[in-house]
């Protein structure tokens, strides 16, 4: 079945028969019929290769859009407590955008997530220069980190979900980590309504691996204002302070008494301009919060109420932080999709992640991975309503 020119179905049903893509599936049965996997053609990236895009869409008729290039969700679209869809997630029209000044909207981010402070480490008696890109520091894995690079995509799908398998070979010297890392993601969309990411990566050499995903998330709707009136919930009753430059000091400290404080749900602006220091060195919220969750397993992290629509997300995770993020640098400079544009904190995101800097800081959860170790997170993104 053929929706339009250069857009096919990858599979449609029990009783469809597969196109194009089909033979990238994984062995064990087709699709259920309520289920749909389809592949365009969405653009070239300069010296790389084409760009192409994958939209997933469950049972409920949920929806999320991705490209192999830097791994982004390009849209998500989730229903409201009436039934009503709209796409949750800022992001350009086309792929042009994301190709320019694209704020990492939507993306996987390595090798390391977040920043390293003045773009160095030693790790085992040798200093490594990372490229600075962020102030003096290091920052989302440099210039061309793995938002910006073509992920060699594969459709597949298991019982309840469809999915999209990504890898990626990061060659030794890349950006200036040392060692070969071999990275695969896998993208699920359940029939639970959920946006399951899992992570997993292997090197020949020690190195710093730290991966993410970064979607700003309006839950009443892309481009439809600020997001200061949904009401946040996070599951950590610490987080890490840091300078003037966003590096954590090294202190672990409290959220009681702060601004910082959203063990009880509370609203996303109710304390975003408070007379604190913190707040003032991230412009808003830009701080990694330690979770309560520490052993590994996958947990409540944060549950986020959008005030009109009534979509609920929670997410859930297996690593030992997360960044909150409220859009402060946006500016109203980039116009998003449907010409909308973006002003500041129009959006919030949700990192999971291990600590910022980590690899500079030993009282840290560690972030080095070694030749025969599996690097392993995984993050789940769940839409419901009230």
């Amino acid at each position: 079945m053929l929706t339009h020119s250069g857009f096919s179905a990858i599979c449609l049903g029990v009783a469809a028969a597969c196109v194009a893509g089909c033979a990238t599936q994984e062995a064990g049965g087709q699709f259920s019929r309520e289920m749909r996997l389809t592949k365009t053609t969405y653009g070239t990236a300069p010296g790389q290769g084409q760009a192409d895009r994958y939209t997933l869409t469950n049972a409920n008729g949920m929806e999320v859009s991705i490209t192999n290039y830097g791994g982004i969700v390009t849209s998500l679209l989730a229903p409201d407590a009436d039934g009503t869809f709209a796409d949750v997630v800022l992001g350009y029209p086309d792929f042009e955008g994301y190709l320019n000044n694209n704020p990492f909207f939507g993306c996987l981010v390595g090798r390391f997530g977040n920043r390293i402070a003045n773009g160095r480490f030693t790790l085992d008696g040798v200093e490594y220069q990372l490229a600075v890109n962020n102030g003096p520091n290091h920052l989302h894995g440099g210039l061309k980190g793995f938002d910006k690079v073509l992920w060699d995509a594969t459709p597949v799908r298991r019982r309840d979900a469809l999915g999209l398998r990504l890898f990626y070979l990061s060659p030794d010297g890349e950006e200036g980590y040392p060692g070969n890392l071999r990275t695969t993601v896998h993208y699920w969309l359940t029939n639970d309504n959920e946006l399951e990411i899992v992570y997993e990566a292997e090197t020949d050499k020690p190195t710093p691996v730290n991966l993410t995903h970064h979607s700003y998330f309006h839950l009443d709707g892309q481009g439809e204002g600020d997001i200061l009136d949904h009401v946040m919930m996070i599951n950590a009753s610490h987080y890490t302070p840091v300078d003037e430059t966003l590096i954590p000091t090294g202190e672990i400290a409290p959220v009681a008494g702060t601004p910082f404080d959203f063990t009880t749900p509370a609203r996303i602006g109710e304390r975003i301009d408070a007379d604190h220091e913190q707040i003032k060195y991230g412009g808003g919220y830009d701080h990694n919060y330690v979770l309560d969750s520490q052993d590994g397993s996958l947990a409540l992290a944060a549950r986020v109420v959008g005030p009109r629509s009534g979509r609920v997300m929670e997410v859930y995770t297996t690593e030992p932080g997360m960044q909150l993020y409220t859009g402060n640098f946006l500016d109203g400079s980039i116009t998003g999709k449907e010409g909308k544009s973006y002003h500041k904190r129009y959006g919030f995101c949700l990192e999971t992640q291990h600590f910022p800097d980590s690899p500079n800081q030993p009282a840290f959860p560690s972030s080095i991975l070694r030749p025969g170790e599996t690097y392993y997170q995984k993050t789940v993104y769940r839409f419901t309503t009230r």
